[in-house]
């Protein structure tokens, strides 16, 4: 069974690549590839897809890979395997991007717009940088193990504002509640840095890698 974690130029992923493998050994699961390949992603039994950087410029590499969009919406859309989206990667999965200025259309798997943090407190610093503290608005097996008031890594300028709140699965407070998990169906997506947060992120990535939508 192997997952694949999407390089579509994004930056760094020797450190996502080896948290996952990490645990997909010890649950005897096979190997973590890293592939912009689109007959690679077409037969993944998981998908990964990593951000850093802007929304626009994540999407627009996206695009510049031939076939990878459609390989990915073959995969998560049609056959329902497991997709998982962390950082921006969580943010493309919204309608459309706001940022620098640009209206960049998002994959449209979440209904939500992707804006700047505007924190109520004008003490609290744009960007948000470092560990704050997980909620949740329901039980979910994602994250079995992890308590509320658990601490993950986060660093970004930009947030998921979801149409239906339904669809967010965890948040944190940051002068205002910013979507730290949403979940739609088989697809879901962290704001937080699952591979840089640790004993919980680890745990998170283990639930992913058994869930079953």
């Amino acid at each position: 069974m192997n997952s694949v974690i999407v390089d579509y130029n994004s930056g760094n992923l020797h450190s996502a690549q080896k948290s996952f493998q990490l645990i997909s050994n010890d649950l005897g699961q096979g190997e973590v590839l890293v592939s912009s390949n689109p007959e690679i992603i077409l037969k993944a039994e998981r998908i990964i897809l990593p951000g850093v950087g802007s929304f626009n410029d994540c999407k627009l590499n996206l695009l510049k890979k031939a076939g990878l969009i459609e390989a990915m919406e073959q995969r998560v859309i049609k056959d329902g395997v497991p997709f998982l989206g962390i950082c921006v990667g969580h943010q493309l999965m919204a309608s459309v991007g706001l940022e620098n200025e640009i209206n960049t259309k998002g994959l449209g798997w979440i209904s939500g717009t992707v804006m700047k943090i505007a924190p109520s407190n004008p003490k609290l610093k744009v960007p948000h940088m470092g560990w704050n503290t997980l909620a949740f608005d329901r039980d979910h097996k994602l994250f079995k193990g992890i308590n509320e008031e658990d601490h993950a890594y986060f660093i970004h300028s930009y947030h998921l504002v979801l149409d239906n709140v339904i669809d967010r699965l965890s948040y944190t407070e940051y002068g205002q509640k910013i979507t730290a998990a949403v979940l739609k169906e088989n697809m879901v997506g962290t704001q937080f840095h699952p591979e840089k947060s640790q004993a919980v992120g680890l745990r998170f990535i283990q639930n992913f890698l058994l869930w079953r939508p």
